[in-house]
C-alpha cells in the first residue's frame, strides 16, 4: 500500500468525528484523529506507542492480560469486529465500545487497521447519580450485549432475578436506540387488577364506563414513537395477554368503548424474574406471546455475581447525599460485599437508605451500629463478633440485652444515645424500640 494512500486515509479519518486510529498488525498506533487524541489521548504522543498501552496501561496485547482483542478477532477472520472495553481516558475508566476494520493492500493483504471508539454514555465504571454503574466482568459481559440489541427493533426481554436494575437496563437501551428522542413509557405488571390493567394499558373513550368522563390515552398508545416498558410481564392475566399479543401482532390498540382501532408504533422491552418456558408449560402464560416478546433475550447479573460492589455502593450514596461524601467503614464494607443480597441492587439501596438515616449530624461513614437490624442480625450470623473498634453483640444476645445495660451505657454516654447504640452495638432504631418496649421482656 502507498505512503500516499495511507496519507489520504489519515487525513480522511482526521475529519470524522468519532475518535479513530491508524494501526498497524503489531498494535501500534500509526496515525490518531483529532477526536480521538482530544477523547484519549490526555495530551501525549501517540503515534508509535501500542495501543494496548494507550488504552489499558498494559504492557502486553489485550489477549494476553485477560481481555478479548479486536485486532487480532480482525485479523482472524478478516473482516470488522467489535467488542466492548473499559478504556482510560483523562477523565478516568469509561466503557468504550471498540470497533476494528481491517484495510487491504493492492494484493488483498491486510495491511493496517482502523479502529473507532463509542463512548456508552449510558454507563459509568465510577459513581454517578444516573445511569447504570459498573466494571466487573460480568457487568461489563451484559453491557456489551445490550448495547449489540439496542440498534435492533426486536423485542428484547430482560431476565433476571428481582431487583436486579432491570427498568435501569431498559431505560439505557431506549437511549442508546434510534428512539432515544421518543417517549419511554414504563408499566409495572404485577399489583394491577383486570380492570384497572386494561384502562391503564388501552385506554378508554368517554362514556366507556360510569365515570370515564373524558377520553384517556393508555400507556401503549403513549409509547407511540418510543419504548413500552413492561416490568414483571410473567405476572400478567392471561386475559390481557391475549390483548397483548393482538396488539403485537396488529400494531394497533383499540380503547375500552371505542370502535376505531389507533395505530402505535413502539420498540417493546420486557422483564421478568419467573421462568417463562415454565409457565408456558402449566398454561400460566401464553407460549405464542412468550416466542413474540422474546425477540433478544438478556440476562441480568445478580448483586452477588458481581465484583463491583464497591462502585454500586458509591453510587447508591453519591444518589443519597450528592453534596455530602459518606463512605463506609472498611471492615463493615468486606462483610457487605461478601453478603448474598437476595434483593440486589433494590435491597442494597434500602439498607444504604436505612443506614444513612441512622447517621448522626456531621457524621459521613456508615458503621456496623447504622444497619437495618435484619442485615445485622444476617451479617452477624454464623461469624464471630466483630473487632472492639467497630464491636457489635452477637445476635443471639440482641433479645437478651437488658434494661438496666441499656440505661447504663445512656449513663457511661451522658445521654448520649447514638454513643450508648454504639457501644452497645446495635442501632438507635434498635436502642429507642427497646427502651420503649422495655429491654429482654
Amino acid at each position: 500500500m502507498t505512503s500516499h494512500f495511507l496519507s489520504e486515509l489519515i487525513s480522511f479519518l482526521d475529519g470524522l468525528p468519532e475518535p479513530r486510529i491508524v494501526m498497524s498488525a503489531d498494535y501500534r498506533i500509526i496515525a490518531a484523529n483529532a477526536a480521538y487524541t482530544r477523547e484519549f489521548g490526555g495530551g501525549r504522543e501517540l503515534a508509535g506507542r501500542a495501543c494496548y498501552e494507550v488504552s489499558h496501561r498494559f504492557n502486553v496485547p489485550c489477549d494476553q492480560a485477560g481481555e478479548s482483542c479486536p485486532l487480532k478477532l480482525s485479523l482472524e477472520a478478516g473482516e470488522p469486529q467489535r467488542v466492548l472495553h473499559l478504556h482510560h481516558t483523562p477523565r478516568g475508566e469509561e466503557h468504550v465500545l471498540v470497533e476494528t476494520s481491517p484495510i487491504r493492500d493492492e494484493t488483498g493483504e491486510i495491511a493496517y487497521f482502523v479502529e473507532t471508539m463509542r463512548l456508552v454514555r449510558q454507563a459509568s465504571s465510577r459513581a454517578a447519580t444516573s445511569g447504570l454503574v459498573g466494571r466487573s466482568p460480568a457487568f461489563s459481559s451484559m453491557l456489551e450485549k445490550m448495547m449489540r440489541v439496542a440498534p435492533s427493533d426486536a423485542a428484547v426481554l430482560l431476565l433476571g432475578e428481582t431487583g436486579t436494575g432491570k427498568e435501569l437496563v431498559a431505560h439505557a437501551i431506549h437511549e442508546a436506540s434510534a428512539r432515544e428522542e421518543g417517549p419511554f413509557v414504563a408499566v409495572d405488571c404485577a399489583g394491577m387488577t383486570e380492570t384497572l390493567f386494561e384502562a391503564e394499558l388501552f385506554g378508554y373513550e368517554k362514556g366507556a364506563f360510569t365515570g370515564a368522563t373524558h377520553r384517556k390515552q393508555g400507556l401503549v398508545e403513549a409509547a407511540s414513537g418510543g419504548t413500552l416498558f413492561l416490568d414483571e410481564i410473567g405476572d400478567m392475566p392471561l386475559t390481557m395477554q391475549t390483548r397483548l399479543l393482538r396488539v403485537l401482532q396488529e400494531r394497533q390498540v383499540t380503547p375500552l368503548g371505542g370502535g376505531t382501532p389507533v395505530k402505535v408504533n413502539f420498540a417493546l422491552i420486557c422483564a421478568t424474574h419467573c421462568d417463562l418456558p415454565a409457565a408456558c408449560a402449566s398454561g400460566r402464560f401464553r407460549s405464542d406471546l412468550y416466542y413474540r416478546i422474546n425477540g433478544l433475550s438478556l440476562h441480568l447479573p445478580a448483586l452477588r455475581e458481581r465484583s463491583d460492589f464497591a462502585a454500586l455502593c458509591d453510587k447508591l450514596l453519591a444518589e443519597l447525599f450528592p453534596d455530602l461524601p459518606v463512605d463506609i467503614a472498611p471492615g463493615l464494607h468486606q462483610r457487605l460485599a461478601a453478603y448474598h443480597w437476595p434483593g440486589n441492587l433494590r435491597q442494597l439501596a434500602s439498607v444504604l437508605r436505612t443506614a444513612c438515616a441512622m447517621l448522626d449530624p456531621g457524621d459521613t461513614r456508615i458503621d456496623w451500629q447504622h444497619l437495618p437490624d435484619d442485615i445485622l442480625a444476617a451479617l452477624q450470623a454464623g461469624t464471630e463478633r466483630p473487632s472492639p473498634a467497630s464491636a457489635v453483640l452477637p445476635a443471639q444476645d440482641l433479645a437478651t440485652l437488658s434494661l438496666a445495660a441499656i440505661q447504663q451505657a445512656i449513663v457511661d454516654h451522658q445521654g448520649n444515645l447514638s454513643a450508648a447504640a454504639r457501644q452497645l452495638g446495635i442501632s438507635r432504631q434498635t436502642l429507642y424500640r427497646k427502651l420503649k418496649t422495655g429491654a429482654g421482656q
